[in-house]
């Protein structure tokens, strides 16, 4: 074993893993590790080993006591609902997008055109219904997967299976307290990517893990049968027509 990391260990900078053009609309609501977890498969420990033997060996051993709040399942109780997604003080939008973290609301967007009641005053019939679409998840063959280094300029070298290179280096530079100029990312063609790898996927862990232990190369992959976890995925969309 190597080192092994938990939410005291790394820097307390929120970010957002996004792929888009600076200032994101995303929040900024994300920790390399959180004392929060809120989903299934958000990790709590950063496991730095040898060999994927070691790693599998040690994590069974790490002990985490959970305290337990009242789930929240689906967007129409979420709202004001006791347990609140994002609760903490740093949370923040670089720009007004609608947002109330307090209410669990990530934005909201109005736009009327027209007298929509007149309209529909005019009508022999009205038709009101709800539809809902279910999540989907991109399937690329190639596996997510990020190589990280040191170079001869003491730059932080990233070589990961990306589609937003230059994102993944802002992103990552904003989390770490470091200049784009520290960091190098290399993007070689990709396995597929469908959308799902135009977000950061693998690369905070081994450019914080290499960062701070200097002369150790870090490799992380998440495997095939795990993908539907930690990664985001296009969410379900509820619609009233």
């Amino acid at each position: 074993m190597e080192a092994i990391y938990t939410y005291k260990d790394v820097p307390q900078t929120r970010f957002t893993l996004a792929g888009q053009s600076y200032p994101e609309p995303s929040a900024y609501d994300m920790l390399i590790l959180d004392q929060v977890v809120r989903y299934v498969g958000d990790e709590v420990a950063i496991v730095v080993a040898v060999d994927e033997r070691t790693a599998l060996k040690a994590m069974p051993l790490i002990k985490v006591k959970y305290e337990v709040y009242e789930p929240v399942l689906d967007m129409h109780t979420a709202i004001d609902h006791p347990s609140i997604i994002h609760a903490e003080d740093d949370f923040h939008y670089n720009f007004p997008v609608g947002g109330d973290p307090k209410r669990n609301i990530a934005c909201s967007y109005s736009h009327v055109v027209g007298d929509l009641e007149a309209e529909l005053a005019k009508c022999d019939y009205v038709v009101e219904e709800s539809y809902f679409d279910q999540a989907t998840l991109q399937s690329a063959m190639e596996t997510f997967r990020t190589f990280a280094t040191i170079d001869q300029f003491n730059r932080l070298v990233i070589t990961s299976s990306t589609q937003v290179p230059f994102h993944i280096r802002r992103h990552v530079a904003h989390a770490l307290g470091l200049s784009a100029a520290q960091i190098r990312v290399i993007k070689p063609r990709i396995g597929g990517g469908f959308g799902s790898k135009q977000t950061g996927c693998t690369e905070m862990f081994p450019a914080f893990v290499t960062w701070k232990l200097k002369n150790h190369p870090i490799s992380y992959t998440i495997v095939t049968k795990r993908i539907t976890v930690p990664l985001a995925d296009m969410q379900g969309i509820g619609k009233f027509v």
